[in-house]
Order: structure tokens, then sequence, then C-alpha cells
């Protein structure tokens, strides 16, 4: 038997059939493809790296930062927000009055430079939620397998319960007045009964009637 070899990717059919018990036990089984790294990648028209971090900083970007490096992110986004508010009327007075006017274009890109920074200080929250998003989903899952583990002992301890009361609804119950009486004694005893010559009722019933036939 020839080695299989294929080249990546492969129908996923044909690729899983590949994959039989004989094969895999004579390591006849196609190699896994190389994988390419790309170092670099376009998103949203611009331009990543693989070493990046998960939120860049403004600076890589090539955009000028409002706020100082250390800072509280609630009061930023609330100053940057009556920013926007304050240029949005400035805009439209703009508009309003000289549409024509230079300042629309330094209004816009005004307008442009908050937008991103609203955008950059949100995005650094989503590591943040991320992890919060994950701590819930796995105290969910807590909660549901400890529920489940409680309905199970519950059912559990009923079906022991059923088994036990129908075990001893089975057993004999031993009389106290009655005395107990080892097998071979009351062999013996019937034994003897038998030879003193009592007939049972149905016997003698029986003998009569046989009697009673004429031959």
């Amino acid at each position: 038997m020839s080695e299989v070899t294929a080249s990546f990717p492969l129908p996923p059919a044909h690729y899983v059939k590949l994959f039989t018990n004989d094969n895999v036990s004579k390591n006849l089984t196609p190699k896994p493809p190389s994988v390419s790294l790309i170092e670099s990648y376009s998103m949203f028209g611009n331009n990543f790296t693989n070493d990046d971090t998960i939120i860049r900083p403004l600076e890589s970007q090539q955009i000028r930062r409002l706020y100082p490096q250390h800072f509280d992110r609630k009061k930023e986004l609330k100053k940057l927000n009556y920013s926007l508010l304050v240029n949005v009327l400035d805009i439209l007075d703009i508009l309003i009055n000289a549409p024509e006017s230079s300042k629309r274009t330094e209004k816009i890109d005004d307008l442009t430079l908050l937008f991103v920074h609203i955008h950059h200080l949100l995005n650094e929250y989503r590591p943040h939620q991320a992890r919060e998003t994950l701590r819930v989903m796995l105290e969910l899952q807590k909660r549901q397998r400890i529920e489940t583990a409680k309905r199970f002992n519950y059912h559990l301890e009923k079906v022991r319960d059923i088994v036990n009361n129908s075990f001893t609804n089975l057993l004999p119950i031993d009389e106290p007045n009655i005395p107990k009486m080892d097998p071979d004694e009351l062999y013996n005893e019937n034994r003897e009964t038998k030879q003193v010559g009592s007939v049972e009722p149905a016997d003698r019933l029986m003998c009569e009637i046989v009697d009673e036939i004429p031959f």
C-alpha cells in the first residue's frame, strides 16, 4: 500500500475518509498543512501587525492625544461629550451663517478627533468587559450545574426510598407467637402424621366415589 499524500486544502469529505483506523495505525494519514503566519494585515483601512497590543495607543496611530497619560476615564469621557456637543453647535452656526467658510472644515476635523478619542476610551473597556462577560457566563454555568446536582440527589433519594419500601413490603414478617421450627423437624412431623393413617377429606371423598363405580 502506497503512502497517502495530499495537499491542503482537501474537500472535507475526502479529507475525513483518509483518517481511517487502518491508515492511522500505519501512519499513512496526510500530514497537517504548513501554516504561514501573516505578519501584518489591514482592517477598516488601518494596518496592523501581529505584535500590536489589543488596544493600540493613539500615538502609534499618528493621532494627537487630547488628554494626559494618567487620567480618569469617566471624567475624560464627560469632557469629550461636552466638547462634542459644543462643536456640533458651532458647526451648525457656521453652516447657517457662513457655509463656505474654512472654519467648517476645521470643525469637521475637530469632531472627527473627538469621536476617535471617545471610541478609543470605550475600546479600552473592552478587555474588562470580556472578562466580566466570561465571569458571568462561568457563574451561570456553575449555578446551573449546582441546580442539576441538587435535582439529581433529590430524585436519587426518592428512588432509594421507593426501592427500600418495595423490599420491605416483599419480605415476610415473622409472627411473634408462632414458634420457629427446623425444616428437618417439620419433615419428620409430617411423615409421622401420614403414617398414623389420617386421610385428607378430599382423598376420602375420592375413594368413596371410586368404590361406588360398578365394574
